[in-house]
């Protein structure tokens, strides 16, 4: 198969040149091949690729042909995804059968593949191409984990040279080598060095495999390569011949290190007073949201987007013979999903009328943007963010028997665990009342109490042993009033000093139901204050009005008295 992208006489180039390291090649040009997608699929896949946009007319120009509207777009961004695509298995699974191998006298390899030489076997390797259904994880700086799901399929290139000694004279002797037979004779996958697949010898091998149980552990793809010279032995005198065989025996592998992705969410539920249902999921790795209707249409997704890019270690082959090397453009590429912390953060779908995100928690991590590598053009966070292994939602109507959990890793499935504490929470009413306890002219006291509207208990906020039972973090509510945050001691009852009159609204803030059982919907109630509601306040009042009019009742005083001494007559012959 010949890639569109690579113009035959640079092929040609690349074909006679020695190896000098490792050369970096295009992926092919969306619709310019199958392997089973179409090409908008296609054109979906190269996230690491040089972004250099062309416009519709160059591109008709330069090919001859129009692009689909995706294919436009990945020609100038990479684009990303709400959930693991299926396209990058699809892709790696059709295009690995155009991978060969060389023959006895040619090994073809990738050019980090690590080989090993005997004494008739050179050049021989055994190299991972790609395990299937997996996830690359971009958690931070230096931790990018291969997420693997329990059962799959490892896909490896395994190829070698035999290297037949040349005819060599001493005398009337005379030494000649042929090579009879070779094969691989045996493909095993081995984890954490037990086997858990093996197949006969093949150069292109696909083993499918199960795993359980461990969380971390080293893949190893190992084959067993064997060949068999006849050597003759040759003398004039007498025409003697003795004719005897060699045998050579190379193990071959190449490992890496998996996590295994076999989720286990843990839920827990609460229906809040006006019918509404409450839903919480907690797992404590990367997954990518849960669906809470059987129509799948109300869903909720963590921080987690995916991208998919090809494996670049994959570009270029080598082509190795007894005399020379040279590097070619392969046929083949391996396509991965990546999952990345996204800056658009979890979200709630239907946008408008779905389900309402109330918590997301998680571990605080660092950015990754540093283990993406080049050309990877993508809305990843540029600052430290939240894993969201735990989101919690509230939603008109929820559907446990069709709740699902998606990992993210395509095809994997959470397993539904009740916690052994339950998973229902008690969501009730509360009562919250507010009085005046004491004023007088110049403050109040105002006495606050919290109640479980249905019992009468009290509520207190104050307890430092309540804990958050997923994450393990305190979560207490508290009760806002006059710019103040209380909270109420064991008798359910917070008392506040206010100095200025008016109305105030005292507003209870519950912590989460995920941290309480019983948990508690917000209340609100008000309070009026003013001096004169209070007789020594009306005196207060009285007095201060007294004081303030005392200048103006002796000028009136002054006056009339005035008026009375001088008379109107008086006033009348003063100003004729």
């Amino acid at each position: 198969m010949i890639r569109g992208k690579l113009p035959v006489f640079i092929v040609g180039l690349l074909a006679t040149s020695l190896v000098t390291g490792i050369v970096a090649a295009d992926p092919p040009r969306p619709g310019t091949e199958g392997n089973g997608l179409t090409e908008n699929e296609s054109a979906t896949l190269w996230s690491r690729d040089a972004d250099n946009y062309i416009t519709q007319e160059e591109y008709r120009q330069r090919y001859g042909e129009n692009r689909s509207a995706v294919h436009q777009v990945a020609n100038g961004t990479d684009i990303t995804f709400k959930r693991p695509p299926a396209a990058a298995a699809t892709w790696t699974r059709n295009d690995f059968e155009d991978l060969d191998a060389g023959g006895p006298d040619t090994s073809v390899h990738p050019q980090h593949a690590d080989l090993e030489d005997g004494v008739f076997i050179e050049d021989a390797h055994a190299t991972i191409f790609a395990a299937q259904p997996s996830t690359r994880g971009h958690l931070e700086s230096g931790e990018t984990p291969l997420y693997i799901a329990p059962n799959g399929t490892m896909r490896g290139f395994v190829d070698y040279r035999i290297r037949v000694p040349n005819e060599s004279s001493s005398g009337n002797t005379t030494i000649s080598w042929s090579l009879t037979e070779h094969e691989i004779e045996e493909v095993r996958l081995k984890k954490n060095g037990r086997i858990i697949a093996e197949r006969d010898g093949s150069h292109t091998p696909a083993l499918d495999y199960q795993v359980e149980d461990d969380r971390s552990a080293n893949l190893t793809l190992e084959a067993e390569i064997s060949v068999r010279l006849k050597k003759t032995v040759r003398t004039d005198l007498g025409d003697r011949m003795d004719i005897t065989y060699r045998t050579e025996s190379r193990n071959v592998s190449d490992s890496i290190a998996v996590e295994i992705y076999d989720l286990s969410a843990y839920p827990y539920y609460a229906e809040y007073p006006n019918g509404d249902a409450g839903v919480a999921i907690f797992q404590s790795r990367p997954w990518q949201g849960y669906t809470l209707s059987e129509d799948g249409e109300a869903r909720v997704r963590g921080v987690w987007r995916f991208y998919t890019a090809r494996n670049t270690n994959w570009d270029m082959l080598v082509r190795s013979t007894r005399t020379a090397s040279a590097t070619v453009q392969s046929d083949t590429i391996p396509v991965s999903v990546h999952a990345y912390p996204s800056r658009i953060g979890p979200r709630a779908e239907p946008v408008r009328d779905g389900p309402e995100i109330i918590d997301t928690w998680g571990t605080d991590r660092p950015s990754p943007v540093g283990t993406l590598g080049e050309n990877i053009n993508i809305d990843i966070v540029n600052q430290s963010y939240t894993t969201t292994y735990g989101v919690a939602v509230r939603a008109e109507t929820v559907d446990r028997d069709a709740l699902q959990v998606a990992g993210i890793v395509r095809g994997v499935n959470a397993s539904i665990v009740a916690p052994d504490a339950g998973s229902e929470r008690q969501l009730r009413r509360s009562n919250l009342t507010v009085e005046v306890l004491q004023q007088n002219e110049s403050q109040a006291t105002l006495r606050i109490k919290l109640r479980d509207n249905e019992t009468g208990a009290p509520i207190v906020l104050s307890d430092p042993d309540r804990r958050y039972p997923i994450g393990g973090n305190t979560r207490n509510g508290y009760i806002t009033v006059a710019e103040q945050r209380v909270e109420t001691n064991a008798s359910g009852v917070a008392i506040v000093t206010i100095d200025e009159p008016g109305i105030y609204t005292a507003r209870y803030h519950p912590g989460s139901w995920l941290g309480h059982d019983p948990a508690y919907v917000s209340a609100t109630a008000t309070a009026r204050w003013h001096p004169l509601g209070t007789i020594d306040g009306w005196f207060a009042f009285i007095f201060e009005v007294g004081w303030q009019l005392i200048p103006f009742i002796v000028m009136f005083y002054a006056g009339k008295r005035l008026l009375r001494m001088l008379g109107p007559e008086d006033i009348f012959q003063r100003n004729p």
